[in-house]
């Protein structure tokens, strides 16, 4: 099944303006998030969304520098962004990912594919409900999906965030769910960065875990929190934004 993976990326989040450019251990969260999607092995192309923004053309540069593809789309009509950036690639299936979730982790990213070919879903998401940490979000669905969807979803809410018009529609679509094993059930863990807090808790846990593995996992970030339970107190009380308020990416 040929897949691509289209990674949304801005420069104008609200909380935390320029985001996927701030940089841990030398590299910008964007570029993190990249090369553990290289890891991927069911996902083809790698492609950088971003809006026509004059502010957002330094991420079609980053894409062209880390060897990905970039596009350039609308800056609040996120679903369009993600047909057009698909349509020009032709694939079976597009996995959405966002660029301030520098630690997802690719064996996830493959795990959500791999269920998304085996059951044959028209979607299929480790996020409704979530189960899995924050940071670990995959979305994969048919292109044919995507296209109904751009074609179809009316609200802003739904534009904005590209696949709620799927998740909501099951008369629709055949809906597919991971739920992470009880040892990875922990969905109100923040592994993203959408706040000043969450890129010091995320500049930790590079710190301490970066140079023994530039890719490390759920696994070891799980074991660094239970010997450092503190760390976790660094951003608890952050709450996500919601679905109707502007998602910032």
């Amino acid at each position: 099944m040929r897949t691509v993976v289209i990674v949304q990326a801005r420069m104008g989040s609200t909380r935390l303006p320029g985001k996927v450019l701030r940089e841990v251990k030398g590299r910008p969260l964007l570029a993190h998030t990249v090369d553990r999607l290289k890891r991927c092995r069911l996902v083809e192309r790698i492609i950088i969304a971003t809006s026509t923004q004059s502010q957002d053309r330094v991420l079609l540069e980053l894409a062209k520098k880390e060897g990905v593809e970039g596009f350039a789309g609308s800056e609040n009509d996120v679903l369009d962004r993600y047909y057009q950036a698909a349509k020009q690639f032709g694939p079976e299936a597009v996995v959405r990912c966002t660029g301030d979730c520098p630690m997802i982790d690719p064996v996830i990213v493959d795990m959500v594919v791999q269920h998304h070919v085996e059951k044959k879903g028209d979607y299929t998401c480790n996020t409704v409900p979530r189960s899995f940490p924050r940071g670990y979000d995959t979305e994969v669905m048919t292109f044919a999906a995507l296209e109904k969807a751009a074609h179809e979803a009316r609200q802003p809410y739904e534009r904005e965030h590209v696949t709620p018009y799927i998740f909501e529609h099951p008369q629709l679509f055949r809906l597919e769910q991971v739920v992470a094993k009880p040892e990875y059930f922990l969905p109100d863990l923040r592994l993203t960065v959408d706040t000043p807090e969450d890129f010091e808790f995320t500049r930790e846990i590079f710190e301490q875990l970066y140079d023994r593995n530039p890719y490390f996992g759920i696994d070891e970030v799980l074991d660094l929190l239970k010997r450092n339970p503190k760390l976790r107190e660094i951003n608890a009380h952050i709450q996500q934004k919601s679905m109707h308020a502007d998602p910032g990416k």
